[in-house]
């Protein structure tokens, strides 16, 4: 299925979750990470059981400390 991740187009496997995404992306390193599944905010504890869909825009973005 095909998926736009982070404003690229992306095969991935149906069943494929957000959590699968994000570690891909990110690896362990999750903390200071937030994910947004077509511009709406997905809570980490459903990271693992929201499952994508054909179509669905997912933007994973890391907080960066400054000023």
């Amino acid at each position: 299925m095909r998926v736009v991740v982070n404003g690229e187009e992306r095969a991935l496997a149906p069943g494929t979750t957000v959590d699968a995404v994000v570690r891909e992306l990110a690896g362990e390193a999750v903390r200071g990470v937030a994910v947004a599944l077509d511009r709406e905010v997905v809570p980490r504890e459903l990271w693992a059981q929201t499952v994508l869909a054909e179509g669905q825009e997912l933007e994973v973005l890391h907080a960066v400390a400054g000023g």
